[in-house]
């Protein structure tokens, strides 16, 4: 009979005793526990999990300790009470066993003993260990943790001088506070500011440091918009970003990956700051916007007085428009209308115009006296790219759990978003030139502008600066041949079924290949002869009949201009008599010619036809493409393999483009490791239909 379903064999200890195999189904007045890993308790809902070979320990119930453990942290003893704590902290991640200790109102007994501040050193943080796991099951509201307690970890943070423990856990605690209670973000806010946080980025401890950043990122996450704007400008100040760049990113260790996530939270979190201008409409009626549009043109065409006649000025303005490059000549700012990109994109155009005044007027000059069609639009470029940015960026979204892509050069120059804009148009400028783009390329020269951006991005550059540099390095011809390198070592061309599609291509290119060497011996070619330098040159001409049986050849006394007839070749080789071709140094008349220290260009041009009996016929080919050719042909014809560098070359050439062709239709489909599984057999063959 086989065993029931609840019967597990585990392999049991006991403290000072070695582990024993037994059979269990339940229990009474114990619990078992994992030996390994988190040890937690196996219950109900998790005994289905055991698998055969687990290691179990018997231990007293989460009820049981719980009880125990609340009455031993509250005695007398120091040390008992020391033991209890680190007991506690262990225990503390099991749901089980929370579930118990909080019912008992756990929670409150710690949060007494550190309101009491009578707690140092490693009893505190045990104590806080506990009470941050405890809480993180979720089981409790955060809203019950009074004003006191609040006090006390905030002032933790803010001492000078506290274990490095104590702190780590105070911050973590603060963290979980301001993102799970709107009113305790209020209380925290009170107590905490970016200054004092800041302080401490600036010690070696880098756990420290990405704590410091997580609450900074939480205050920051929940604050309203009025605050958000004022702590993002206390960390775009110069004093700050240079904290974070030179104590946290550009330290002498390399940066672990909780802090790269919190590093491109706060990233995220400060660029957020642009939404509401992303999401803003520009209002056509609104003089003020209207107003940022003709300083643009204003700056662009060096404040060209206006004509006195309102007609004239408005004729004057459309051209002008048209030649920024808007969309809208009439009314640009229609233009402005569409969110996102809302009113960033004419932030953006206005700050580089001003910051930037010699670059904006040089690319709308540049765009706007060309008569070729070619000109770059830069008001419509400026808008689309300003949003690709908020794309590529995340303007406007949470950020990605577990995502690090932050970017150093970010945290360099307090307008970092503005200054990356003006790179960014640039390098859509350059770009449009290099494709001689016109206004139907729009969209393509967007696609490879995000693929330049998204390129250097991932290269990490350091400073603006390094991201120019990196930009310079990926023009479009290099994007280009950036795609064609990775379109042919993609992992689709690794896979079993494009493996399987080159094996059955291959003897049909193989074939193709032959064929074409064949058919250039029947076309023949001229051979010199080698003698003595200082006679005449003399040549000779070789070359296969068209039905592959003979080789027809003779003397020559110049080098023929066109196809020499056989009448003229009076010598010939029956194909059927050949019975090697050599190379190189096993050339006979290389062999013969070695006292003369034949040049080595002579030597590798150099192959010979052995026949019987025992004749040969010797070639110097005049280039390395007839050498190859004339060698991969005589091996075809005795049916041997093609191994020049030119076959391979070839071979591989003409299987990717073989293999394009016929994936064209899959392109940016991904195909399957393993053919689809044949369907099951229908229940009835009977397929046929009555028309009648």
């Amino acid at each position: 009979m086989p065993p029931h379903s609840d019967i597990v064999k585990v392999a049991i200890e006991w403290p000072g005793a070695n582990a024993q195999l037994m059979e269990i189904d339940q229990v009474s007045q114990f619990a078992l526990r994992y030996a390994d890993g988190p040890q937690l308790y196996i219950t109900e809902q998790s005994r289905s999990e055991m698998k055969n070979g687990t290691i179990l320990r018997l231990a007293i119930s989460p009820a049981r300790a719980a009880r125990q453990l609340l009455d031993r942290i509250q005695s007398h003893g120091i040390d008992a009470r020391l033991e209890a704590l680190k007991e506690l902290a262990k225990l503390s991640a099991d749901p089980t066993f929370a579930t118990e200790f909080i019912n008992m109102e756990g929670i409150g007994t710690l949060a007494r003993l550190v309101e009491s501040g009578t707690h140092f050193g490693e009893m505190l943080a045990f104590t806080l260990t506990a009470f941050l796991e405890l809480m993180d099951h979720g089981i409790v509201s955060w809203d019950l943790i009074s004003l006191s307690f609040i006090k006390q970890i905030a002032g933790y943070v803010n001492q000078p001088m506290v274990d490095v423990s104590i702190l780590q856990r105070s911050l973590a605690i603060l963290e979980s506070m301001v993102l799970n209670s709107h009113s305790l973000y209020h209380r925290v806010a009170q107590d905490i500011t970016v200054g004092q946080l800041i302080g401490h980025l600036q010690v070696s401890n880098q756990e420290i440091q990405t704590y410091a950043i997580a609450l900074i990122n939480a205050l920051f996450l929940k604050a309203p918009e009025d605050r958000r704007q004022e702590m993002a400008s206390t960390l775009a100040q110069k004093h700050l970003r240079s904290i974070i760049l030179n104590h946290v990113i550009r330290g002498n260790r390399p940066i672990k990956a909780e802090m790269a996530h919190q590093l491109y939270v706060l990233q995220v979190l400060t660029f957020n700051l642009l939404e509401e201008r992303m999401m803003t409409k520009m209002d056509p009626s609104d003089q003020a916007q209207r107003d940022i549009i003709l300083e643009l043109r204003r700056i662009a065409f060096d404040g060209e007085n206006d004509p006195s006649g309102t007609e004239k000025r408005k004729a004057m303005y459309t051209k002008d428009y048209k030649m920024l490059g808007f969309t809208n000549h009439l009314n640009p700012a229609m233009d402005f209308t569409q969110t996102p990109p809302g009113m960033l994109a004419l932030d953006n155009m206005l700050y580089l115009a001003k910051l930037h005044q010699d670059t904006y007027i040089r690319i709308v000059l540049e765009n706007s006296s060309r008569e070729d069609k070619h000109e770059c639009p830069f008001g419509r470029c400026a808008i689309e790219l300003t949003r690709m940015l908020c794309e590529i960026l995340q303007v406007g979204e949470l950020p990605n759990e577990g995502c690090n892509d932050y970017h150093p050069m970010f945290f360099t120059h307090d307008r970092a978003w503005e200054e990356f804009f003006c790179v960014c148009i640039q390098l859509l400028n350059k770009t449009w030139k290099e494709m001689r783009a016109t206004a139907e390329d729009f969209n393509k020269v967007m696609q490879v502008v995000r693929e330049q951006i998204t390129r250097a991005l991932a290269m990490k550059p350091s400073s603006l600066d390094h991201l120019k540099g990196k930009l310079r390095g990926l023009s479009y011809s290099e994007i280009l041949r950036l795609r064609q390198s990775e379109r042919m070592s993609q992992d689709d061309f690794q896979s079993p079924p494009i493996i399987e599609l080159r094996e059955r291509i291959q003897p049909e290119i193989l074939e193709l290949i032959k064929q074409q060497r064949l058919n250039r011996l029947c076309e023949g070619s001229c051979f010199r002869k080698l003698g003595n330098r200082r006679r005449q040159e003399k040549f000779w001409f070789c070359r296969l009949s068209l039905n592959h049986k003979v080789l027809h050849y003779g003397d020559l006394d110049e080098s023929p201009q066109g196809e020499v007839p056989l009448e003229l070749l009076t010598d010939k080789i029956p194909v059927s008599d050949i019975k090697s071709v050599v190379t190189g140094k096993d050339c006979p008349h290389m062999k013969e010619k070695s006292a003369l220290k034949q040049n080595k260009e002579v030597l590798e041009l150099a192959f010979s036809i052995l026949y019987d009996p025992d004749e040969n016929l010797n070639f110097v080919a005049p280039n390395k493409y007839e050498y190859c050719v004339w060698t991969d042909g005589l091996c075809a014809l005795l049916g041997r393999e093609m191994g020049s560098d030119l076959t391979r070359s070839d071979l591989d050439t003409l299987i990717s483009m073989e293999m394009k062709l016929r994936l064209l239709d899959l392109e940016n489909i991904a195909i399957p490791e393993a053919p689809p599984p044949v369907p099951k057999e229908p229940s009835t063959y009977n397929f046929t239909y009555n028309y009648g």
